[in-house]
């Protein structure tokens, strides 16, 4: 089905809030003649767990009205389940025969009419003059759900599908999209709008453009025409507006911006830093200068996406240091060969461990960090962590801790960077008598390679 032609359907024919179910079933569903926008009412329908041929029957009988009710509490759980915008409404069904004052075209038959209720200002009111937001989340919810009870694979061609709703309702789609429709058929849909991309999953993104629009001069022949872009890195700044709309409300309550930013994966990066870099000042020793702005991105995926955006602002230094896996190699080489990034520009942790891959706990002995496992995750453990327990051929702690915890999980919790990292920092001056000279070393370092920088 053509989705971009069948969405003015659903709307057209839902704004009606009514449908001749005669029409419908005899001179259309029967001939297998269906017009797009029947199919959204179809959808609503079976949602609904009604009958067709029962609605055919013109006595509303005790069964009925059962029925109908029984319907619109269905339904509305169904809507109100994603629609977070107002959880007091509720949906209801009437069919009646036809009456001389009824709108022309329902003038004979039977006839399906639907109404929304507010709870709170005791209104209710047709379907149709609900927003259009509304009205293409609630059809867009009933023809899927008729798809669905086939259960048959389908591609979903999605053209701006939050074109009608507003921040909060996009995040209700997006929310309906990846629980209901992603574990079980591919889609695909394009957007304008940072509230349709999900900072969680950005490497699902990809940046549709065609460079010839913008260009003075003719391009090559292999660069002309519209492309698609997975790498974000790739693509002009006018199309990263969504992403970085995406990624600005995604990390807004951590992100600090400054003059001179170095861009760490996470929390823990940063309390790790300025732990750190306290502990070699009261030594007399250098720490980080004050000149740097250390910015949490919430990740590694993130750390390209972000360089990308704020690359483009001339003023910035931007500098990364960042954890290093074979993995992420080339993501991370990819910051300096798209030239968005000095290669001295970008540092890994691995650049200072002498080992093949690294993550910033990894500056400390292993010992000294399953010291700050051991004391943070006491209760949760039902004995310390040795390093007999985590021997093996991996490089980085964190990830033979890991391995270690899948055949001897903690009890109430679950470990994670952050925790170790806090627990650092709120005891930093109990633990730093037991940093090794050569954790002193390795941070110091660090610093002294980023100070350069300034």
């Amino acid at each position: 089905m053509n989705m971009a032609n069948s969405t003015s359907s659903k709307i057209t024919l839902v704004q009606k809030s009514k449908i001749t179910v005669k029409a419908l079933m005899a001179e259309r569903q029967a001939n297998n003649t269906l017009f797009d926008s029947d199919r959204p009412m179809l959808g609503l329908i079976y949602l609904a767990r009604l009958d067709l041929d029962e609605l055919l029957n013109p006595d509303r009988t005790e069964e009925l009205n059962n029925r109908l009710e029984g319907a619109s509490n269905h339904l509305t759980k169904q809507v109100l389940k994603y629609w977070s915008q107002n959880k007091h409404l509720r949906v209801s069904f009437d069919v009646r025969p036809a009456r001389p004052g009824d709108p022309e075209g329902m003038r004979d038959g039977t006839n399906l009419w639907g109404r929304v209720h507010d709870s709170i200002r005791y209104v209710s009111t047709r379907l149709g003059t609900r927003s259009k937001g509304f009205i293409w989340f609630f059809s867009f919810l009933a023809w899927f759900s008729q798809q669905k009870k086939k259960n048959v694979p389908i591609i979903l061609l999605l053209d701006e599908p939050g074109l009608f709703l507003h921040a909060m309702a996009q995040a209700d789609l997006l929310n309906y999209i990846e629980a209901e429709l992603a574990p079980h058929h591919q889609v695909v849909y394009t957007t304008h709008s940072p509230f349709m991309v999900d900072p969680d999953k950005f490497h699902r993104v990809r940046v549709v453009e065609d460079k010839s629009i913008d260009s003075e001069n003719e391009l090559p022949e292999e660069e002309q025409g519209t492309k698609i872009l997975r790498e974000a890195l790739e693509a002009s700044q006018d199309s990263l507006f969504p992403l970085q709309g995406a990624l600005g409300f995604d990390i807004a309550q951590s992100l600090f911006v400054g003059p001179n930013s170095l861009i760490v994966e996470g929390v823990s990066d940063l309390f790790y830093i300025q732990s750190m870099s306290r502990v070699l000042e009261e030594q007399g020793r250098e720490g980080l200068s004050s000149d740097w702005t250390i910015t949490p991105v919430g990740g590694s995926d993130k750390v390209p996406t972000f360089v990308a955006l704020l690359s483009s602002q001339m003023k910035l230094k931007i500098v990364t240091l960042i954890d290093f896996s074979n993995s992420d190699k080339d993501k991370i080489e990819n910051l300096y060969k798209k030239k968005l990034l000095k290669k001295k520009n970008v540092l890994t942790f691995a650049d200072f461990t002498a080992m093949k891959e690294s993550d910033i706990e990894d500056m400390f002995e292993e010992a000294f960090y399953l010291t700050l496992v051991n004391a943070e995750y006491a209760a949760n453990l039902s004995a310390p962590i040795t390093s007999s327990d985590i021997a093996g051929p991996k490089d980085r702690v964190v990830v033979r801790i890991e391995d270690f915890l899948k055949s001897n999980p903690m009890n109430g919790a679950g470990f994670s960077h952050y925790r170790p990292a806090r627990y650092f920092t709120e005891n930093e001056s109990n633990l730093k008598s037991q940093l090794s000279p050569d954790t002193l070393d390795r941070f110091e370092n660090v610093f002294k390679a980023l100070n350069t920088l300034l």
